[in-house]
């Protein structure tokens, strides 16, 4: 029987109300930027939009982009450039998508069907391509060098991520400090973007801008580390794909570092057996989720989720009081002690 470990002691409460003040305060910017994606989704080839159409629509919480509209308007700007460049930003994020299931082999995201499940990896790969590219499109008829100089880097610091964790897949070896490189390029990276840029829209000065990328980035390692936990904890149904997509493909994550090196001999044989063979049987998971719970490693990734969460906390006491920092600090909570 597989073990279901809580991540947080308010496991099992409602956590959707999280993300629920962020997205009824920036709501009607948001219906914009969902206006925006449908726009530039268009194209003369059919496939493209139908592709990436079945991604957008497939159930996210638009995080990335509302961190762009919120940090915007909570540094007072009234304008509407934010809309274009938080659909960029959530552009980005699902060609990011598209390329990592084909990498992944994955065949559901969020109980669906991937779009390399559905129409092949050749095609997935080409409508992520066209997507990077109506990004960098809305980048440049932003017309801000800064705004462009802040998304390109970090559209670098992704892929670079990507072939990071390539070097580091099926390696029992992998210290927690390369896995920190990982998750810092391929998830933190779009997070600190997506808040920079509000700031960047605004004109605030250095240390409002560095304040809101550093929330970013320590949110994002925040989300991701919870993310690598979720995949061993919790079921189906509310995790959004299938338990075990991490160690069935020999991922080094987290819960797996910190259980390696705690292991024992034979513990150690069995996660280089399964991860670095990939040499899997009958009954391998759920041995996993018992190792994973033996020796805490589920718990202590949490841990270090909150540790990170804390420090994106502290990032936005720069900031005045207001409602939508309030709702900001929320969607720290909601990543840490969400279920899904």
């Amino acid at each position: 029987m597989a073990i279901i470990v809580p991540l947080d002691k308010s496991a099992g409460k409602k956590t959707a109300s999280s993300l629920e003040n962020l997205t009824s305060l920036v709501g009607d910017d948001l219906e914009r930027v969902n206006r925006e994606i449908l726009l530039h989704m268009k194209s003369r080839v059919p496939l493209i939009p139908t592709l990436a159409g079945h991604i957008v629509a497939s159930g996210g919480k638009r995080l990335r982009p509302l961190l762009t509209l919120a940090s915007a308007r909570m540094c007072g700007y009234e304008g509407d450039r934010h809309v274009r460049l938080a659909a960029c930003v959530e552009f980005i994020h699902t060609a990011t998508l598209l390329h990592d299931d084909v990498v992944d082999e994955s065949d559901l995201r969020r109980g669906q069907e991937t779009a390399n499940a559905v129409w092949g990896n050749k095609a997935s790969v080409l409508v992520g391509d066209f997507l990077f590219s109506r990004a960098f499109q809305l980048m440049v008829a932003d017309g801000s060098l800064e705004v462009l100089r802040i998304l390109s880097d970090a559209s670098a610091v992704i892929a670079e991520g990507e072939v990071l964790q390539l070097m580091t897949a099926n390696d029992t070896d992998t210290s927690e400090d390369a896995y920190l490189e990982v998750i810092s390029s391929k998830t933190a990276a779009l997070f600190a973007a997506a808040c920079k840029v509000g700031a960047e829209v605004a004109e605030r000065p250095r240390v409002e801008s560095e304040a809101l990328e550093s929330y970013g980035r320590n949110l994002g390692i925040a989300f991701q580390l919870v993310d690598d936990g979720l995949d061993y904890s919790a079921e189906q149904s509310r995790l959004g794909k299938s338990v075990g997509d991490d160690f069935r493909e020999g991922k080094i994550t987290l819960p797996v570092v910190l259980a390696f090196r705690r292991g024992d001999d034979k513990e150690r044989s069995f996660w280089k057996r399964c991860l670095e063979d990939l040499d899997q049987r009958e009954g391998d998971l759920e041995q996993a989720q018992e190792l994973l719970q033996k020796r805490d490693a589920l718990t202590d990734t949490v841990e270090r989720a909150r540790h990170y969460g804390k420090i994106a906390c502290d990032a936005l006491a720069i900031f005045p009081e207001s409602d939508i920092r309030d709702a900001l600090l929320e969607a720290v909570d909601f990543s840490i002690s969400r279920g899904h």
